[in-house]
């Protein structure tokens, strides 16, 4: 696709480790194989040229007819060449005898014995050869056949070094390519079943990274059986479900920005609508008088309610501004605000003493027991018996919890009802925005909000488990959020 980001290229492949690595590994193999082959091949060479001996030394008893008879000058010459020795002799049955010279023998510099040789006294014999070999004199003596006969040769080290030096390179290059042939089977197989799936991965991710959005872009799993196949699966589960929540994001970012806009209209109608109330509160007839008061804090109400979801839309939250209040009062003013219709039967109780006083922003914890109560509300309504034989009761209570010494303690507050209780799929999703509605056509933001309003209070809305019928919420604040003080001290 044109101006798709195109995958990072690694510095380092994978498969090029791989190959490396197989085939150092062999070389590593071949030359643990290789010390104790070149110390074989220098004890088969060194007993080859004894035995060669042994074989001469008995040929020269037949042909001169006798045993002491002693080889021709040329016979001598000859037999050394052949040997590329300097002397050469046999030991039978104590006797030792000579079967050839050369007029000039250099000094002994090395003694080996192949009878009494060790197999690590061949391994160092080797590498000393072939390490420090050179013109150095060397006398071998070995036994031949059932060990009654033992020759002995003394000659140069040179030509024992050379072989093993053809051998050594011989050995080098079958090792490279042995080495070369498995490393290229490794490289292959693991290439194959390894390295282009997890290639595969890789671009499929980096693919994904540029337009998570896309739906097209999330990885299909093949049908493998293995770990690669499990990571496969995993990813395309892990691919779909953060599709699914930018989606979501997305969706709540174009949300929030029309709801932004129309608060932004509806505050300008509900500030005009401020100014024809604050007109009819100057009426003197009793039904306005009553209940203009109460339409003018539901506007208020409104319009803060309008300027903190511009607010919400920015960002800037408003942080909570306490004060003490007379809790009770508080809850008498959510009642009212609810305006539940006369012909209702759901009965409002508030059982929060007279004499508590909590310290909370009262604006914003109004708004919090106005949604717990309207979502009670809401519950009761759809819940209703027509015989009225079912008891709609929606009741909030409170104190205080831990108290200390100077009265102060943790506000505990309840809103509980009568209904039906919240269905599965609300307990799924408590507190989460636009999932938990407990009824068709809900917003599923009542209780989001009022849990974002605890929060910011430094305390806690939980669901409490019940035996009886109903819901009931519980929020508890943190220490030194309430106190008691007696009406008669009040202002």
């Amino acid at each position: 696709m044109a101006g798709e980001a195109s995958a990072p290229r690694p510095r380092r492949r994978l498969s090029t480790r791989i190959l490396v690595i197989t085939a150092l590994a062999v070389m590593l193999a071949e030359i643990l194989i290789f010390v104790p082959s070149i110390s074989k091949f220098r004890y088969d060479w060194l007993t080859a040229k004894t035995e060669t001996v042994a074989v001469a030394g008995l040929a020269s008893e037949e042909v001169d007819a006798g045993p002491g008879s002693v080889l021709s000058p040329n016979q001598q010459t000859e037999l050394l060449k052949a040997l590329d020795a300097e002397l050469i002799a046999i030991n039978d049955k104590d006797a030792s005898r000579l079967l050839a010279r050369a007029n000039n023998v250099g000094v002994v510099q090395m003694q080996i014995d192949l009878g009494k040789e060790s197999v690590w006294d061949s391994i160092a014999g080797a590498f000393d050869t072939l390490l420090l070999g050179g013109d150095r004199i060397m006398r071998v003596q070995g036994p031949v056949g059932d060990g009654s006969v033992r020759a002995e040769v003394v000659m140069s080290e040179r030509p024992l070094r050379k072989a093993m030096l053809v051998y050594s390179r011989n050995v080098f290059m079958l090792s490279l390519a042995i080495a070369l042939f498995a490393a290229i089977l490794v490289y292959s197989a693991i290439s194959r079943y390894l390295v282009r799936p997890i290639d595969s991965i890789t671009r499929s991710m980096v693919r994904f990274a540029t337009n998570p959005t896309d739906p097209d872009r999330i990885i299909v799993p093949s049908q493998r059986g293995d770990e690669l196949g499990l990571a496969e699966t995993e990813l395309a589960a892990m691919q779909r479900r953060l599709h699914e929540t930018l989606r979501e994001q997305r969706h709540l970012a174009d949300l929030g920005l029309a709801v932004s806009k129309i608060n932004h209209d509806l505050r300008n109608i509900l500030a005009s609508s401020q100014m024809i109330s604050d007109r009819l509160a100057t009426i003197d007839d009793p039904t306005v008088q009553r209940f203009a008061p109460l339409l003018l804090r539901s506007l208020d109400r409104a319009l803060n309610y309008t300027q903190s979801v511009l607010a919400y839309g920015r960002a800037v939250e408003r942080a909570p501004v306490r004060r003490e209040v007379r809790l009770g009062m508080l809850v008498v003013d959510v009642f009212e605000t609810l305006a539940l219709e006369p012909r209702s039967q759901i009965s409002l109780i508030n059982a929060v003493p007279d004499d508590l006083l909590a310290v909370v922003d009262p604006d914003q914890f109004h708004r919090a027991l106005f949604n717990l109560c309207r979502n009670a509300a809401e519950a009761l309504a759809g819940s209703a018996d027509d015989n009225g034989l079912v008891l709609q009761r929606i009741r909030v209570g409170a104190d205080i919890r831990e108290p200390e010494s100077g009265g102060w303690g943790r506000l505990f507050v309840f809103v509980e009802d009568t209904g039906p209780g919240l269905p599965n799929i609300a307990r799924e999703n408590l507190f989460k925005a636009f999932r938990g509605s407990a009824r068709s056509g809900g917003t599923g933001l009542g209780l989001p909000i009022a849990a974002e309003i605890v929060e910011a209070h430094g305390g806690r809305i939980e669901l409490a488990m019940r035996d009886q019928p109903g819901t009931r919420f519980e929020i508890i604040l943190s220490d030194k959020s309430a106190r008691l003080e007696p009406l008669a001290r009040s202002a």
